[in-house]
Parts: structure tokens; sequence; C-alpha cells
């Protein structure tokens, strides 16, 4: 029971959010296991993105808690933040800086240590099929790479739980392809939570799936 409890690495419980009047997440809770790809399905304005930014950290809920490998995110934000790699549906990249710089700057920010921090980019690149370009400018990328560096800087640091939001938005076939062959590689060492509205893209890569609709898991 308590091996059980310990390969739990997302719990989330009675999650509300609301802007004004307007609820946008009701009542929202489930589990997420290590190596497990957890999809959130459901079309836009399901809630899917509000229920990301609140998993992550980046928005307070009404209600409810979250737990990131047993760590409370309301109480202990900074600590639960470090095990989380996360990718926003429009991701944050510099493009003036090259790849290589870019991922520098994101692997320091997630504190990675002075010495660990080439090895940490590196993997990050190789990972995401991003070791050959690395000295070019991000702005330079076609939108595919462009997508891989974003979750390179998710994974730079070897979170245990990556949370994507859109991933695949406005890529190309071969792209998307490429994008949820390395989504279901992650899957093997991380635990992902994916927020789509594709049906095909959850088919293909997921392990489980909550739909949800209105803001409610249905």
């Amino acid at each position: 029971m308590a091996q059980q409890a310990s390969s739990v690495t997302v719990s989330a419980h009675a999650l509300y959010r609301s802007y004004g009047t307007r609820v946008a997440v009701r009542d929202v809770g489930f589990e997420l296991r290590k190596g497990e790809v957890l999809g959130l399905l459901g079309p836009n304005g399901a809630g899917k993105s509000t229920t990301m930014q609140i998993l992550t950290g980046n928005l307070a809920p009404d209600a409810g808690s979250v737990h990131i490998c047993g760590i409370d995110l309301l109480e202990r934000p900074r600590m639960a933040k470090a095990l989380i790699g996360y990718l926003p549906e429009t991701p944050p990249l510099y493009r003036e800086l090259t790849v290589d710089e870019f991922l520098r700057l994101a692997a320091k920010l997630h504190r990675v240590p002075r010495h660990e921090l080439a090895g940490a980019v590196e993997r990050a690149k190789q990972r995401c099929g991003l070791s050959e370009v690395g000295r070019r400018p991000i702005g330079s990328l076609s939108k595919g790479y462009q997508q891989r560096v974003g979750i390179a800087q998710a994974i730079v640091h070897n979170p245990d739980v990556v949370i994507l939001d859109e991933p695949t938005v406005g890529l190309d076939p071969i792209q998307i392809r490429e994008i949820r062959a390395l989504i279901r590689e992650l899957g093997g060492e991380h635990s992902v939570i994916l927020s789509t509205h594709i049906l095909p893209e959850v088919e293909s890569v997921c392990d489980r799936v909550q739909i949800m609709h209105d803001g409610q898991l249905v």
C-alpha cells in the first residue's frame, strides 16, 4: 500500500476556479502515477488550460488541493514546482537566443547545479532531437522544431511530472507524428499530462483519458 501511494505523482482533489460569474473548473479531481501519460480531452473552452495552470501553480484554485509527489502545491509551491516541467500552449521561447543559450537559461532558472548544466542541456537536446541545431537562433527554426525546444525546456531539469498544453497545435502532419512519438517516449521516464481537443492524439499517445466539458470531468 505504501509503495502504491509513493507512485502517485499528481493528486488533484475537488478543484474549482471561477472568473467572475463564469465557473471555468468545477469539482475536477484525478490521480496520476509514475510512467503514465494522461490525456485531458475536450473542446476549446472546456477548462483544460485553466486546469493545467492550476496544476502547475500558475493559477490558484478557488477551492481544492493539488499534491505533486506528496507535496502540497499551495503550501509549499517552490518545492512542488521544482518537480514539474511545463509547456504552455504558446511556448515561452526567446527567439533571438540560440537553442543552447535558451536551454542553459532554462536549466539555471530550474536551479540545475552549475557543474551539471552542460550535461542537462545535452540530454534534453538529444531526447528532443535538437543535437544538430544547438547553435541556431530559435527564431530561425521551423514551428515543429520550436515546439521541440519548448518541450526540451520543460524536461531539462529532469522533473517527475511533465505538463503539456496543446503541444501539437499548428504543426503539420509530419511534425505532429514526431511530437507524438516524443511524448510517448517521455512517458517512459516521467508522468505526463497532455491536454488536447484532438481525439486521435489521446488514442495514439495516452494511457488514460479524462474528458472535460464545461469545466467538469464527464
